[in-house]
Parts: C-alpha cells; structure tokens; sequence
C-alpha cells in the first residue's frame, strides 16, 4: 500500500473547497473567460512574474512581458533566463502527466536549464531552507528522494481525494521533501497548477500564484507550520484560500463591461470551437473533432491558442492573431512558421484576399 501523505482537512478548507467549485463553475459557464485568449496570455505572464518573484526575482511584470516577447530587457541575465524557461515550462503544462515522475524531471530541467547544474535531475546532496543563519527545514536525506517522490506521485494517482486537495498536499510535500538543488518553489507551484488544469483547464490560466505572491509571508508560514507539525493542513487551508480568491477575482473581473457576454458572430463561434462541439473539415478531406485535433497535434498553448483561432477564422489577418493572443507580430509569425514547417497550417491566396487552412500533419 502506498503511504499516504499527512494532512487534515478542516471545516474551513471544506468551505473553501465548495466555494472554489462554484465559482469555477460559474466563470467556466457564466462567462466568456475560456475563449478570452488574450486575457490567458496576460495571466500567463503574471503567474510566471509571481512564482519568480516569491523566489527573489526582481524583473517587474513589464520586464517579464517584453522577455516572453523577445524584447532586450537590461536585468541580470540570470534572472532574464529564469523567465524565459519558466515561461517554456509553464506553455507546455498541459502536456505534463502529473502523476509522471519522469515529467516531473523533464518540467524541472525546463525550468533550470542553464542555471542549476542538476538540472532534471534529483540532488546529490543535503539542502536546507535557512533565515539568515537559522536552519528552519531540512530536505530529505538524498539518498530518500526518489523513493518518496516515487510514493508520493503514486498517493496521488490513485487517491480519491478531490484534485484542489491534492493539488495543495502534493505542492506541500514537494516543499518538504525538497528533491532538487534550486527550483523546488517554483515546481511545487507549477505541478499544483497543473493537477488544478487537467481538473479543470481554466485554472492553466488563473494566476493564483499571483495571490500567493501578494500573501507571501502567510505562505511561508504556513508551509512551515505544516513541516514543523508534520501535518500539510495548514498549507491546504492557506492555498485553498488563496485559490478561492484568484477565481473570485476573475469572476469579478468577468463580470466587467468589456468582458460581457459573447455577441459577434466570431465570438459564438469561438465559444462553439473551445467547447469543443465544432467539426474541423478542411481541402484534405478529413473530419475531426476540432478541439481534440489541437490538443493531439499542437505543441503548446501559444500555437494553440493560434491554431484554435485559425479554425475558427481562416480569413483573420497576422495582426489580428497578435492582437487576439497579445503576441507580438515577430511573435506571431515566428508560431505561424512552426506550424507551417510541421505541415499543420498552410496560406491560400494573397495575404489580403486568401484563407488560412489547417491540416492534418
């Protein structure tokens, strides 16, 4: 039997926990947030500006946004790398199983490539979590990593447990056990976002870690407070708040005169494609499930994100992509290009008069 990781599960989480599944429920349903791909990309954008920040990065979020757009930004280069693989780890989430230790490594050495020497891999070595000159965690002995690492993803393929739960004990034990040399906050947070996204896969575009960052001191605390007890409910009661109020924020934020109901015509039909009911069918004659066809042939959320609006529009010009995914138009073209070199997508005609065509590769 796998050992079961220690928690509690408090009244107080138990209401978050309800909270958080309505007004999921109700931005999912009750809004336009799913087929807003332009507020993904920002979001995007905030959530890898938190999750670095919470670990001492000092480029602002303006910073961040020209790096991700392949902008010069005068910083350390050290930190100007941190952004850009975190930003490579955070597109390609949704191709995570995270249940796999193996993804596990290969999202680590995205997110350490070139700063850690470890990079996907487990340490060598003891760590410790220090204030100063006081040791206030230990991870792990290393030789014990693999194996508990091992049992804890195993605890979490085959719990029952609600996936906003375990997302939160799995974020504390990755804390606790510490299994790398440098990137364990910033890969407990992601590999929670990811159980949230293959629940539900708005919360790929919520930048709860947003809230986490602005309630840094509680964090850590409380995942102190958690390892000194050997108890993670503490944690799971402070994360689910914090989910809690990343989704209201949202919802709010929906709820706003510009982010009203879907009206044109375009919009109805991109609501139709992400809800995956439109058919694709195209010059090649074949028929597909248009939503599916992405995810099985696309890469990463950005060309996704392209592709999906490529379907859904053949006619849309370059700068109404940029415009739509809050691209730059290098940023764009470079996408196109890709999509174009693994045979997915094709132009028709005159740049002003022809169409977009997607095909099967």
């Amino acid at each position: 039997m796998t050992n079961e990781p220690p928690y509690t599960i408090t009244v107080k989480t138990a209401d978050y926990l309800t909270k958080i599944v309505e007004t999921v429920t109700r931005l999912e349903y009750g809004t336009s947030f799913k087929r807003d791909i332009k507020l993904h990309r920002e979001n995007l954008v905030r959530s890898i500006h938190s999750s670095l920040a919470i670990e001492g990065n000092t480029l602002s979020l303006g910073e961040v946004t020209d790096v991700i757009d392949g902008k010069l930004v005068a910083g350390k280069q050290a930190e100007v790398k941190e952004v850009k693989n975190a930003y490579e780890a955070y597109d390609k989430i949704m191709t995570f199983d995270p249940y796999t230790v193996k993804d596990f490594l290969k999202a680590h050495m995205l997110m350490t490539d070139g700063l850690v020497k470890e990079s996907g891999k487990f340490r060598d070595g003891d760590v410790g979590v220090f204030d100063g000159d006081v040791v206030i965690h230990r991870g792990a002995r290393p030789r014990f990593v693999p194996r508990l690492i091992g049992e804890l993803f195993e605890w979490a393929k085959t719990t029952e447990l609600h996936p906003v739960l375990k997302g939160a004990i799995m974020h504390c034990e990755i804390e606790t056990i510490h299994p790398f040399a440098d990137g364990n906050g910033r890969m407990g947070r992601l590999w929670q976002k990811l159980i949230l996204a293959k629940w539900n896969k708005i919360f790929a575009w919520i930048p709860m870690e947003s809230l986490v960052y602005e309630k840094r001191p509680r964090y850590y605390d409380a995942l102190q407070n958690a390892q000194r007890q050997n108890d993670s409910g503490e944690f799971i009661e402070f994360t689910l708040s914090a989910i809690l109020d990343a989704v209201e924020a949202q919802a709010k934020r929906m709820s706003e005169p510009r982010f009203g109901a879907a009206s044109s015509k375009e919009e109805l039909a991109d609501e139709f494609l992400e809800n995956g009911d439109e058919f694709l069918e195209n010059a090649d004659g074949f028929v597909e499930n248009a939503d599916e066809f992405v995810e099985k042939f696309v890469d990463n959320e950005t060309r996704r994100a392209i592709v999906r609006l490529l379907i859904a529009r053949p006619k849309i010009s370059a700068k109404r992509i940029a415009e739509e995914v809050g691209l730059s138009s290098r940023g764009v073209q470079k996408s196109i290009d890709a999509l174009k070199k693994r045979g997915l997508v094709e132009r028709v005609g005159s740049a002003k008069g022809g169409h977009w065509l997607v095909k099967k590769p």
